[in-house]
């Protein structure tokens, strides 16, 4: 109101008002000369992104690859089992033209992607997904020369690629850091969409260190960028035309834009290049755990204020977790000082460690805070799976608080689970084991901190377990552990 008063009060002495002039017509002229002030200060509030667009889109490029593979299909269509629909998934950006082979059994070049320059010598950088399994890839720059690239280094695991094309005196973009980057933040993306070259979009950061269910070593940048089929492996910028990122995924329901969009951190980036430039190959720590998160109930149950933390479901043989001390049922709370608030923190802290260094954990266990320092190791490249339960040829049915039946794990389903100890369940009736979600096959190994030796030995765990309030239970399902909150009633 004190602004409009000035306002006014500078227009009268402007015009030379007296009371000859209407006042009301007066206000009303002020009024609107005072919301085009606004209006003009508003719209200067907002990015102008011409310069950055001009200096940094000459070093975006457009990737296309000849694959022998036939491919054919809308590389979105996705269907179930029963060939159903799918509406929720993340999906790469593939392209979905109808797909024919040449005559000669080599499909033809097809625009697949993104990539931007990192060296006037030719290194390009773009996804994995963009030139797996690719025969022959070709680089189309900004002035429309078609070079063809030599794939330096591919590494599923963070979904980068590093291509090198012979060429001299090319443009660059300029590397930023991601670490410092907020929500709210104006960022703008540089692509192919759909076969478009140097296609410009731009929003905001919806979100930082998001965690994906398809890769756990990325903690991805989430924004509201419009980004489609074509961009995967395009840069994102910041306003200072620093690439931050490097988009990489949608979560999409129709194959197209939905305002949910994934982009791989520039400093997570930067570091597999630089292992793929040197070895070729990306090596990453490995701690040797099994995770998974901390509920409302198991964190009630393990003694914690509030639900934090990576939960230990199992620490795998002859692992860095295990030579360096870490049990079953303990809260990782801490990982080299840094908080881990959801059980899907860990991974990508731990593979940014090289292996061979030490790592400090902060710990919960058994309502206890401690410290534990481990040597972290290589992650393997394969994982050995163990197998489902196999059933026990013994059918002792054990009464028990839990209204389930029980036996003794076999010497056999010991060794195919990898377990010391444990007891398998065969029938599930309704009751406290139901609730909590045990079914046939599960196998018991702790309950309430106690491993199980035994059926006698968890029936005196049971007789002595707190009634009424949530109890940690560690379960072995289909070779993969976890633990579940199960209360006991009186």
């Amino acid at each position: 109101m004190l602004a409009l008063k000035n306002t006014i009060d500078t227009f009268f002495s402007l015009v030379g008002a007296t009371r000859k002039v209407n006042y009301v017509v007066l206000m009303a002229i002020a009024t609107l000369f005072l919301l085009l002030s606004i209006s003009q200060q508003s719209f200067a509030q907002l990015p102008d992104f011409k310069a950055l667009v001009k200096d940094s889109a000459p070093a975006v490029v457009n990737i296309a690859t000849v694959k022998k593979k036939k491919q054919s299909g809308n590389a979105f269509a996705f269907k179930g089992p029963n060939n159903e629909d799918i509406p929720d998934i993340f999906k790469p950006f593939l392209p979905s033209p109808d797909r024919r082979d040449t005559p000669k059994g080599r499909s033809k070049p097809e625009s697949l992607g993104s990539g931007f320059i990192i060296s006037n010598d030719g290194y390009i950088l773009t996804n994995h997904h963009v030139v797996k399994d690719a025969e022959k890839v070709i680089v189309r720059l900004s002035d429309r020369r078609e070079l063809e690239a030599k794939i330096i280094g591919s590494d599923k695991r963070s979904d980068i690629a590093l291509l090198k094309i012979e060429a001299n005196a090319l443009p660059i973009v300029k590397i930023g850091s991601s670490k410092k980057l907020e929500p709210g933040e104006w960022v703008l993306a540089i692509g192919s969409p759909f076969g478009f070259d140097h296609s410009v979009t731009a929003g905001i950061v919806s979100a930082t260190g998001r965690a994906l269910r398809s890769e756990t070593y990325v903690p991805f940048i989430q924004t509201d960028v419009a980004i489609n089929p074509g961009n995967s492996g395009g840069p994102l910028f910041n306003l200072q035309g620093e690439v931050v990122g490097i988009n990489s995924q949608i979560y999409t329901r129709s194959g197209g834009f939905m305002g949910l969009s994934f982009a791989i951190p520039i400093d997570i980036a930067m570091n597999v290049v630089d292992q793929l430039r040197k070895n070729g190959f990306v090596s990453r720590g490995w701690l040797g755990v099994i995770i998974q998160e901390v509920s409302k109930d198991l964190a009630e149950s393990f003694g914690l204020e509030k639900a934090e933390g990576a939960l230990v479901a199992k620490v795998l043989p002859n692992s860095p977790a295990l030579k360096g001390g870490l049990q079953e049922g303990d809260i990782i709370l801490k990982f080299e000082g840094d908080a881990i608030n959801l059980s899907a923190d860990l991974p990508h802290k731990v593979g940014v460690v090289p292996p061979g260094s030490s790592a400090k954990l902060t710990i919960v266990r058994a309502g206890e805070k401690m410290e534990l320092s481990i040597v972290i190791g290589t992650l393997p490249s394969e994982k050995k799976l163990t197998g489902n339960v196999a059933p026990s040829e013994n059918n002792a049915y054990v009464d028990n608080p839990l209204d389930v039946m029980l036996d003794e794990l076999s010497e056999a389903q010991k060794s195919k689970l990898s377990l010391d100890s444990g007891v398998v369940i065969k029938q599930v009736k309704d009751g406290a084991g139901s609730r909590a979600g045990l079914i046939p096959g599960d196998v018991i190994t702790m309950l309430n901190g106690m491993r199980i030796q035994s059926v006698s030995h968890l029936l005196e765990v049971l007789k002595e377990a707190p009634k009424n309030k949530p109890l940690a239970m560690r379960i072995v399902r289909r070779g993969s552990p976890q633990f579940i909150p199960i209360k006991l009633e009186e």
